[in-house]
């Protein structure tokens, strides 16, 4: 499995590092050996509003070589999803099985169409903000609509990932990687 972490100018880094850190464990742990990664963005770099900033892997590079997204959110979502260049780097990623969202990065997988006639989640202060992108915005932590995964604020990166864990090796590896990352939610 082939995963594209996307990165963006006023990114939450907790976003992305929420699902990043249970994920890897499948491939450190050897139940999904043949996982690899690439930090995408469509700039040089990408930093958040405090200005940490981090070089991607990979820049502009089409999506479509990936069996999964995973975009983040943060501020920057805000104007990126008014962004047609930035849009339709996304949607580059059209034919990825997965298409997976943190926070407002939910925004961006709308934003692109991604979400249409799709059951989505966000940011709860971004519900109303999301609801024209998709069929019905949901209040729970983690959304799967037929491989487009969306999860709410901040904090359900973390279940993401777990959530992911599970869907992608199983249930007894997820409550493992649980329990080593001392995660209670």
């Amino acid at each position: 499995m082939n995963l594209a972490y996307i990165i963006f100018n006023g990114i939450t880094w907790l976003d992305l590092i929420g699902v990043y850190e249970p994920v890897s464990k499948l491939k450190s742990g050897k139940h999904l050996p043949d996982l690899e990664w690439d930090i995408c963005c469509f700039t040089e770099s990408a930093a958040d509003i405090y200005g940490l900033s981090v070089k991607p892997s990979k820049i502009k590079m089409p999506l479509d070589q990936y069996d999964a997204i995973i975009v983040p959110g943060g501020s920057g979502t805000r104007q990126l999803q008014y962004d047609s260049e930035f849009l339709g780097w996304i949607r580059t990623a059209v034919d990825c099985k997965y298409k997976i969202s943190i926070c407002t990065g939910s925004l961006i997988l709308g934003a692109a169409g991604f979400l249409r006639d799709k059951k989505a989640t966000t940011n709860f202060q971004e519900y109303d903000t999301l609801k024209p992108y998709c069929r019905e915005v949901l209040t729970d932590r983690v959304v799967n609509d037929e491989n487009t995964i969306t999860a709410g604020a901040v904090s359900a990166s973390i279940d993401l990932g777990l959530y992911l864990c599970k869907l992608w090796a199983n249930s007894e590896v997820s409550e493992n990687i649980r329990r080593r990352i001392d995660y209670h939610g």
